[in-house]
């Protein structure tokens, strides 16, 4: 099931942290969408511009922490938890947002077929990440035996590259993949730095209004998409999350935002067609005039109805919506002599000394997956290029 409940041996932070992200993400979509429609920019717009370096990597960079407790196992294991999870919710919610919207569209159902199909090599809409996330976990297990500093600076290559194919698979791999791998590979140093940020709360405090200040210039001045610039200001983005959110939660503070982050993937799958819908509701009705207000409005209830939705059909008929049902889990396991034939374990992440937080990283660990906003809205946004599914992401 994805909402697993918040346990003790969930690690803090990484909630809230993915709780910041989904709201920015659905904040992004709502607030694009009002102004788009209403053909103006709202008070939320220079908020969602400062979020832009950061609002992915952060995802990408948490969606990796915990990829080193399933990658050296068996390929029919890990195929089952890392891609055919994540295969099952891309098709089905695919079919539940795509259908709807293409035959809205006036397209036929030739054309809506051919429509979902096309969907199996260019991602639909804002379940880019679903589809891509898979990838990512696949490549690099299979690069596991390869130096983690070899495939850090091909990553960074890429990204610094700033590919454009017109392929979200292939422009989103190039521009994501060393947040992820980074994730991975970083991971012991990740959560020694969340240690530090606790122990260090004053001094942790006074560098997020550094960052922050820092960040907003460069978006300010149109630095923030450059090569390079870009990628530092990705990682920096993605750590100070991390340390805002470590201090969260040693404060045991804003509890509802763990609790979120905690059910990230559920609102990711379902908040288009509500955000979609509670705009165009809002916009018919003229009770609200401004665009700022207005798209909270949206971003509020695209965040609360899948949240009420998944709670509605738990344990129900409809459960399949949040859970993959046991006929779409792959049975047994390899032999032995297939767990051999992996040529023996791949080479350790780079590390450090164990962190206070590291004992939490093992068997019982567990965390729900990560999620994320439309990978074609990055392209348009921080590359300025053109963006393949421009009308979709506009108008939910």
């Amino acid at each position: 099931m994805l909402p697993a409940p918040l346990a003790q041996d969930r690690v803090d932070w990484v909630d809230y942290a993915k709780g910041w992200c989904i709201i920015l993400v659905v904040m992004m979509h709502s607030t694009l969408g009002v102004e788009d429609a209403l053909g103006q920019e709202s008070w939320l717009h220079g908020f969602i511009a400062w979020a832009r370096p950061f609002r992915m990597p952060d995802f990408f960079l948490v969606a990796g922490l915990f990829l080193s407790r399933t990658i050296d196992r068996p390929w029919r294991d890990f195929l089952d938890r890392k891609v055919l999870h994540f295969a099952y919710f891309y098709l089905l919610w695919t079919v539940i947002q795509g259908v709807p919207k293409l035959l809205f569209s006036g397209d036929a159902r030739l054309d809506v077929a051919s429509g979902l199909a096309f969907a199996l090599i260019e991602p639909f809409g804002t379940l880019w990440f679903i589809y891509l996330l898979p990838v990512f976990f696949v490549v690099t297990k299979r690069l596991r035996r390869v130096p983690a500093q070899a495939v850090l600076i091909v990553a960074c290559a890429l990204q610094i590259a700033n590919i454009e194919t017109g392929s979200t698979v292939i422009d989103e791999f190039a521009g994501r993949f060393i947040y992820c791998f980074a994730g991975y590979a970083f991971a012991p140093q990740i959560f020694a730095f969340a240690d530090a940020a606790r122990a260090k709360a004053g001094k942790t405090i006074a560098l997020l209004f550094l960052w922050g200040a820092a960040n907003g210039l460069a978006v300010r001045f149109g630095y923030a998409a450059l090569p390079g610039v870009s990628l530092i200001l990705g990682f920096a983005g993605a750590g100070a999350v991390v340390a805002f959110s470590a201090l969260l939660a040693q404060a045991r503070i804003l509890p509802a935002l763990r609790w979120l982050g905690g059910r990230s993937i559920v609102v990711y799958l379902a908040f288009a067609m509500p955000m979609a819908a509670i705009r165009l509701a809002l916009l018919r009705s003229g009770l609200i005039e401004d665009p700022g207000t207005m798209a909270l409005i949206v971003a509020a209830g695209a965040i609360v109805v899948p949240l009420g939705l998944q709670r509605l059909v738990t344990g129900g008929q409809f459960s399949f919506l949040f859970e993959r049902p046991a006929a779409f889990r792959l049975k047994g396991r390899l032999s032995t002599n297939d767990d051999t034939a992996q040529a023996g374990p791949s080479p350790p992440p780079v590390r450090i000394a164990r962190s206070s937080m590291a004992p939490r990283l093992d068997k019982r660990t567990r965390l729900t997956p990560i999620v994320g906003e439309a990978g074609p809205a990055r392209l348009t946004e921080a590359r300025g290029g053109h963006d393949p599914h421009h009308a979709f992401h506009r108008s939910g």
